[in-house]
């Protein structure tokens, strides 16, 4: 209960990236922000 509010619960969105672009990734966000659900939004930056 409150789960989102405390920052604790489940964290159930991730990004699979294989190994061969794994040491490409910048950068990955949480946007505790962002309302709407109980979900935030993640977001990942990678360099191609």
């Amino acid at each position: 209960m409150n789960a989102r509010a405390r920052n604790t619960g489940w964290r159930i969105d991730y990004f699979i990236v294989s190994a061969r672009i794994a040491d490409n990734i910048e950068e990955a966000v949480i946007h505790a922000d962002v309302m709407g659900s109980d979900h935030c939004p993640v977001e990942l930056m990678i360099t191609l």
